[in-house]
């Protein structure tokens, strides 16, 4: 007599059973771990929506990216927060900008870390948005083609700085495509292109607009990030940056869209990257603050899950604790 019904249950016996047979797995280098550099600061600044994340000067920023080497971290998503903004951000192209100072200084003291950096206008903006902004009385208007331009110009600088990946995270129409060909005009070629492809405008994005300090003064982002009831528009937004050159792709947010992750790497096949971004930190460090789940197993569940949904790297604010955690 065949004992069917008993077979799951046999291999789930253990640990070391449950560990056999174990379909998914989290490795430390699957994780990037994003940080925040400023000119502001001296040292670290804890950002208070964030715990355990700081805004970094250069200094600390070099002895932050040689701990996350001893762990085994291979590779750090890089904002900057500048002194100075203005409405031309012109300090996200700036050769002297934080971020391209950043670039140098971590390449000095690690070089092997791998340095992404985020293509973006907003935090170096006086308004907050992520492009050029022409405003009329009450109403504005985020201009695509003038915004593209400043990114290319920022892609680029970020590139001589020594940057490995750039990763445009605007959301402008056609700047993959400019980016990848002002790279390799550039002699850049080997500098990969990240694509923030598909991103929501979404309520889980406040407490990292603390850290980047990037909150826009006025309006909000939904005339350029994306409609989160739309998925097939998300998969034609993705398909638009493959054909236009990126490398890698990003969904962003994590949880929330676990389904159009599972759909974006079934239907591209490219290495794909989740953002487990600063409001999904946040209110799991607040619920476990008070008591009220067990931080370490509800983080190891959800990045199961993003690595389950088809994510190949996870952007992730835990990239240090799960290092520790993966080796415990």
């Amino acid at each position: 007599m065949l004992h069917l019904t008993s077979r799951p249950r046999r291999l789930r016996s253990t640990d070391k059973m449950r560990h056999l047979v174990q379909e998914i797995r989290l490795d430390v280098r699957q994780l990037i771990y994003p940080l925040f550099v400023s000119e502001k600061v001296s040292g670290r600044a804890e950002i208070p929506s964030m715990p355990g994340m700081a805004q970094l000067s250069l200094s600390s920023l070099e002895e932050e990216c040689q701990s996350l080497a001893q762990l085994g971290l291979s590779a750090v998503l890089l904002f900057g927060i500048p002194a100075q903004k203005n409405e031309s951000a012109s300090q996200a192209y700036a050769e002297d900008g934080i971020v391209q100072h950043a670039i140098r200084a971590i390449k000095l003291a690690v070089p092997d870390l791998i340095v992404i950096t985020d293509v973006c206008l907003c935090e170096y903006t006086s308004h907050g948005h992520c492009g050029v902004v022409v405003q009329e009385g009450n109403r504005y208007d985020v201009l695509n083609d003038a915004s593209v331009e400043l990114l290319v110009k920022t892609a680029i600088s970020q590139a001589a700085a020594g940057a490995d990946i750039v990763a445009p995270s605007d959301m402008m129409d056609g700047r993959v495509g400019a980016i990848r060909t002002a790279l390799d005009a550039q002699g850049y070629t080997n500098v990969a292109l990240m694509s923030y492809a598909s991103k929501f405008c979404s309520a889980f994005y406040g407490p990292f607009r603390d850290a980047a300090e990037s909150a826009p003064r006025f309006g909000d982002r939904r005339t350029y990030q994306m409609d989160p009831a739309n998925a097939l528009e998300a998969l034609r937004e993705v398909a638009l940056d493959v054909e236009e050159g990126a490398d890698l792709l990003i969904v962003k947010p994590g949880l929330p869209y676990l389904d159009i992750l599972w759909r974006v790497k079934e239907r591209f096949e490219l290495p794909t990257a989740v953002y487990n971004v600063s409001g999904e930190y946040a209110m799991i460090k607040a619920a476990a603050k008070l008591g009220w789940i067990e931080e370490k197993r509800a983080v190891m569940e959800m990045m199961t899950a993003f690595r389950r949904a088809g994510a190949d790297m996870i952007i992730t604010y835990w990239a240090k604790d799960l290092a520790v955690w993966l080796k415990s």
